[in-house]
């Protein structure tokens, strides 16, 4: 049995016991693969997943103002996916494949890009679409994606291959073999980057093709950001500022892209090693996001140490509806901090050592 089949089989009886303890209400599971989940992780996890529910549009996306399109509703996607609710016949598996059919129906049949059908084709909203197709492909029945009159315009499957040749074909036009807002960008930042390669990433994981020579030009790229002492770059040439939410994302791309034994993973796994502070910063719920994967792929003592502290933030800082406040919008801050806190479930393959 493959490891999305058995992801399936252990999501699908974690569902029917749920089930059995209630039928009224959302029963997370309260162990997975022999760990127990903080009793504090699954009340907020709970409470953040009925605000995303509710707060879902009639045509399957998700987003407030400036901050939206299918990577945006891809988070919310991911976010239900890691909780290991059943995404075919739990509770919120239509709010799944309401966003499936939303992200797959964005996307441009020519050029790949997810949003490109729907006025949002960011490489941002291309990157988090692609990884969130990535997580659902295998895992979500197809059949049910396609009942009704809710027909997408093509399968899981199809669309994630098309995604990475929309990826890799901007990043051939990079001459950085990176990539920046628009798919036709000549410049690139680690940002960017940053989403479009744990995306790759996270499709070839599920068994998609894609091209080994793009994974090491994108490694490259970072490694030519990342300075001796851990410090990553966000564009151009230098500019080794501290950011917590670059190192972080430098160090998840080492690890996700199987190159730990490069000095610049170990490099960024010190300097995040070194700053556990998860109180502040304009950028907070995105820095915990990548800040809690690259810990746990590069030390999970300190992971466990940190989240700890992580649970007690989210716990003091969720609002009394389950969501998040932040400047990038209750949809994106609900969906990032409950995502930083879902390595407490290990559902998400991408989530695995």
């Amino acid at each position: 049995m493959n490891l999305r089949c058995k992801i399936r089989c252990v999501a699908t009886l974690a569902f029917a016991f749920a089930f059995c303890l209630s039928e009224a209400s959302a029963q997370l599971p309260t162990a997975q693969l022999g760990d127990v989940v903080p009793r504090d992780v699954r009340e907020i996890y709970e409470k953040g997943l009925d605000f995303l529910a509710k707060s879902q549009s009639e045509s399957g996306e998700w987003g407030d103002g400036s901050y939206t399109g299918p990577g945006v509703t891809g988070m919310a996607v991911m976010t239900f996916l890691a909780s290991g609710e059943d995404p075919n016949y739990g509770i919120y598996s239509g709010n799944i494949r309401r966003g499936l059919r939303s992200i797959v129906n964005s996307q441009d049949p020519n050029s790949g890009i997810l949003g490109g059908m729907s006025g949002h084709a960011s490489m941002y909203n291309h990157g988090f679409a692609m990884l969130a197709l990535a997580e659902a492909y295998g895992v979500v029945n197809e059949r049910l994606l396609n009942s009704g009159n809710s027909a997408m315009k093509r399968s899981l499957g199809e669309a994630l291959e098309l995604a990475v040749r929309g990826a890799v074909t901007s990043q051939k036009k990079n001459s950085y073999g990176g990539w920046r807002y628009g798919a036709d960008a000549r410049d690139a930042d680690t940002s960017v980057s940053g989403a479009v390669m744990v995306g790759l990433l996270a499709a070839r994981n599920a068994g998609i093709k894609v091209p080994d020579e793009a994974i090491d030009r994108g490694v490259a790229y970072f490694k030519s950001m990342t300075s001796d002492s851990g410090q990553v770059a966000y564009a151009g040439l230098g500019g080794f500022s501290h950011s917590t939410p670059r190192i972080s994302i430098g160090c998840l791309v080492y690890a996700v892209s199987r190159r730990k034994d490069m000095p610049e993973f170990k490099a960024t796994l010190t300097a995040l090693t070194n700053q556990m502070d998860v109180s502040g910063g304009v950028y907070q719920s995105y820095g915990n996001y990548y800040q809690a994967q690259a810990l746990f792929q590069g030390d999970v003592e300190v992971w466990e140490k940190w989240n700890g502290q992580l649970i007690r933030q989210m716990k003091n800082s969720q609002n009394e509806d389950g969501s998040f406040s932040g400047n990038y919008g209750t949809t994106v801050e609900t969906s990032l901090s409950l995502l930083a806190m879902a390595l407490n479930f290990r559902f998400l393959p991408i989530y695995e050592r």
